[in-house]
């Protein structure tokens, strides 16, 4: 049988009754823009989150816009962003007239590394975005240390890491302010777009909240210009069904990746292949599962092409680096040797947690088959 890259049939159908019924609500009420919906899922996403507040969005690319925008960031600023993450984390930064300032990252958990954003920081630099790629936060102790000694914000870009911890604290309350994305194949995942910003800061929170309905308080007086970034109803009512079985999923990703390790130490191929680790003091939620071939990007290439020919998913994330995007050109200052590296050499094999035994036994064994 296939094995897909993620596989949403298998967990829909384990609250498919609950979906249901919440999504009837809302459609016998006909509210589906903001409302009691949102303001419960809100207040619940934030409690999980170890954050005060929490304002849902429409995307996890217009949490990133928004959280720019209450920041003040224009033209003519700087942002420091990895230089190796979905095109959104630097996207943002340029739709608003700003520069994105590349970082290399660290092959270790493959996050921004934080021994280089200090000499990229100028007097036009307004923030540091992070990201926790993979579902692993970046080293948020020395990013912090940076930013509160130089007085820029940091927002967190934790699209792929929700329920991710570093030193007991979660994604979204490690920074000034943290953005989420549920598009569905995220851990927590809508049935469509959706997004939210966490911050603990009440005055960031208020104008988070004017800003997610074109600066707008009361009705049709605008005090700034902000956007339509209004998350449905249907959207936070499904995401509130699914909220408390968060974490046992991601207990169940954790479970897998410990099962690969150890299948894969038992195919002794550690010579041809790098695992992701989880560093100390974190929680890795394992958004995805990133295997790497320091071999470089022909053995990647061929083992991603055996397991499509096997029906077993996989996926480059993300086969370019940010600085090397043609929109970005102008902005690629430098070199970004790991960047590179993590271009040329990983590949994303399933985790999600309904994944059997006998299904992980086979994704191993293709791989090793497929290694030199």
């Amino acid at each position: 049988m296939p094995i897909p890259l993620l596989d949403l049939k298998a967990q829909y159908k384990t609250i498919r009754d609950d979906v249901l019924r919440v999504t009837e609500e809302v459609y016998e009420s006909q509210y589906f823009i903001l409302g009691p919906r949102v303001d419960a899922f809100e207040r619940d996403f934030a409690a999980y989150c170890h954050s005060k507040y929490s304002v849902g969005v429409s995307s996890g690319t217009d949490a990133l816009l928004e959280a720019l925008m209450v920041l003040g960031v224009g033209h003519g600023d700087e942002v420091i962003v990895p230089a190796y993450s979905f095109f959104a984390t630097a996207g943002v930064v340029d739709r608003l007239g700003a520069k994105p300032v590349f970082v290399d990252i660290d092959l270790a958990d493959y996050n921004i590394d934080p021994a280089k954003i200090e000499e990229k920081i100028t007097a036009r630099t307004r923030a540091i975005m992070p990201v926790h790629l993979y579902g692993q936060c970046a080293d948020m102790d020395a990013i912090n240390e940076i930013a509160q000694r130089r007085g820029i914000p940091v927002v967190e870009d934790a699209a792929q890491a929700v329920g991710a911890e570093f030193g007991g604290k979660r994604a979204g309350a490690l920074g000034t302010l943290g953005c989420f994305s549920f598009f569905p194949s995220k851990n927590l995942g809508g049935f469509g777009d959706a997004g939210a910003i966490t911050t603990s800061d009440a005055a960031m929170y208020e104008k988070l909240v004017d800003y997610r309905v074109h600066g707008m308080r009361p009705k049709y007086f605008h005090h700034y210009v902000g956007g339509n970034f209004r998350i449905d109803a249907l959207q936070a009512a499904i995401l509130h069904v699914k909220l408390p079985h968060l974490d046992s999923w991601t207990e169940g990703r954790r479970r897998n990746a410990e099962t690969y390790a150890r299948l894969f130490a038992e195919a002794k191929v550690s010579d041809h292949i790098v695992l992701p680790t989880e560093l100390e003091g974190r929680r890795h939620v394992f958004n995805q599962y990133i295997v790497r071939f320091p071999a470089g990007r022909e053995t990647r290439d061929r083992v991603l092409e055996h397991l499509k020919s096997k029906a077993i998913g996989c996926e480059v994330y993300y086969p370019l680096t940010l600085p090397q995007q043609k929109c970005f050109a102008a902005a690629a200052e430098g070199s970004y040797p790991n960047s590179d590296t993590a271009a040329d050499q990983t590949l994303a094999i399933p985790i999600y947690p309904e994944l059997t035994g006998e299904q992980l036994e086979e994704i191993v064994k293709e791989i090793a088959t497929a290694l030199p």
